[in-house]
């Protein structure tokens, strides 16, 4: 095998562990929102103990990109792919502790109804798990459009998170009771508006793997 085979094969190998990443980030989210809203405790358990698994596949991806590095003088486009991988096993990562961290705040809270039904912080979930998988999708095809469409993406997310911050606090001026579960939903939506900030950088870094240019800011 060619020195450029084996490196289009271990390229290929670390797109499959950011599938998997990616995957198992998905869940993560997913899990933290359902066992928040059906008040699982067993599932916020779970995905607060999964979390290693997504450490330790950043820790591999990490290896393998190094690996790749090492194998031969990688012209521009090859460095790009590996660096922009390398940045966004970052990003993943701490999709992955956001979601440990809603999961952890899920726990907080106690047995008496909700003073509000989660129904935007549930949807802000569901758009920023499409946007992650989105984001990654963007990389394996290099798809710039794909990556592109994130940061639009990104401003409903936004606003639903304004919504939820309005509602919240209308609630608090009702009745100051209502204060310790808002804190609480308002952190949640804040860990998701995160998470889909970090699928915006992700497409960033696409667009680098494939022109050289970063957008900043």
């Amino acid at each position: 095998m060619s020195i450029r085979s084996k490196y289009e094969a271990e390229l290929a190998l670390v797109f499959n562990k950011l599938i998997a990443m990616c995957r198992a980030v998905e869940t993560a989210i997913e899990k933290s929102v359902t066992a928040l809203v059906k008040r699982d405790r067993d599932m916020s358990a779970e995905v607060i103990s999964e979390d290693k698994y997504v450490d330790n596949l950043e820790h591999e991806i990490e290896q393998d990109c190094l690996k790749i590095l090492l194998m031969e003088h990688p012209v521009a486009s090859d460095f790009r792919d590996v660096s922009a991988a390398l940045k966004m096993i970052t990003d993943l990562e701490r999709i992955s502790d956001q979601a440990a961290d809603i999961s952890e705040i899920a726990l907080q809270f106690g047995d008496e109804d909700f003073i509000k039904e989660p129904e935007h912080i549930t949807l802000m979930a569901h758009l920023a798990i499409d946007m992650v998988k989105d984001s990654v999708q963007s990389y394996i095809n290099r798809d710039i459009e794909l990556a592109r469409s994130l940061d639009s993406r990104d401003d409903r997310v936004d606003q639903l998170f304004e919504t939820v911050k309005g509602d919240l606090v209308e609630l608090i001026r009702k009745d100051g009771k209502n204060a310790d579960q808002a804190i609480l939903f308002m952190m949640i939506a804040k860990y998701l508006e995160r998470i889909a900030d970090h699928a915006v950088n992700i497409g960033e870094w696409v667009e680098y793997a494939v022109t050289g240019c970063h957008k900043i800011g």
